[in-house]
């Protein structure tokens, strides 16, 4: 049986039952449900203060849910020793890339290594180049510091740091808000590939729609204070939910979806 609980739990790398999550007597989620499968890209939308971000933090174990519970690989995120052991097996990318402002992009990828590893310095030193090169980053980026990299620098400076660990499941919040349209789509080329080469699951905070009709395998759609649906893009084209409808078959959802069919 406890095999079997495993397995699941690998397939299923988060799972969130009935969450409640609240700021005073403001109620952001009730009842939410959400299953997100082992190596899919999941693309998570909303409204503005739907709560996607509240769900973000809480399923990272930032903010500690009012009731329900959020698991990651089975494990009970507000166990603090599951959260530690989760912790060394996911990657997070907050908007801007999060870097420490004081080390160089080098020193960014390493602190993870140093910190969760027992790596000699010197591999931790060819492993971190390692993960900057695999961000598309040029080999001389390792050197500067956040300040002086272009924004798209940075968010690939970022992306490096989150899959530092080699983790099993990569966070992106908002990751290609403000980007140009070509720097965005050289990211969601990135993210895909990387998934594709490694394996992991990703689950991304977004609100661009060519990020959902370019890699996304599924979208969650956060509505109402719960997952009003969670399907492929062509599926939810199809519902009559008022907010998907007009959030997909808008101005915006339509050069969206003719790109991606062009």
């Amino acid at each position: 049986m406890r095999a079997l609980v495993e397995t699941d739990a690998e397939d299923v790398p988060i799972r969130v039952k009935g969450l409640r999550t609240a700021f005073g007597d403001k109620v952001i989620h009730e009842d939410l449900g959400l299953e997100v499968k082992r190596g899919e890209i999941l693309g998570v939308v909303g409204g503005s203060g739907s709560g996607k971000s509240v769900l973000l933090n809480t399923i990272l174990g930032l903010k500690q849910p009012d009731g329900g519970s959020v698991e990651i690989f089975g494990q009970d995120i507000r166990d603090p020793q599951a959260h530690s052991e989760v912790e060394r097996r996911i990657g997070v990318m907050f908007q801007q890339g999060a870097l420490f402002s004081f080390l160089t992009v080098q020193e960014n990828v390493e602190a993870p290594l140093l910190e969760h590893t027992k790596l000699t310095r010197e591999y931790v030193h060819d492993l971190a180049r390692l993960k900057i090169k695999l961000a598309g980053l040029p080999e001389d980026a390792g050197c500067l510091k956040p300040a002086e990299l272009s924004g798209g620098m940075r968010k690939r400076a970022g992306v490096a740091r989150a899959i530092a660990l080699d983790p099993d499941i990569l966070f992106l919040d908002e990751p290609t808000a403000g980007l140009d349209p070509i720097a965005a789509a050289e990211f969601d080329d990135l993210i895909r590939t990387l998934r594709d080469a490694l394996g992991f699951t990703v689950f991304i905070i977004t609100h661009d729609l060519d990020t959902l009709y370019a890699i996304c395998d599924r979208v969650a759609v956060v509505a109402d204070k719960k997952i009003a649906a969670v399907a492929t893009i062509k599926e939810l084209e199809r519902s009559d939910h008022p907010w998907i409808r007009s959030y997909l078959l808008g101005p915006r959802g339509r050069a969206a979806k003719k790109e991606k069919e062009s």
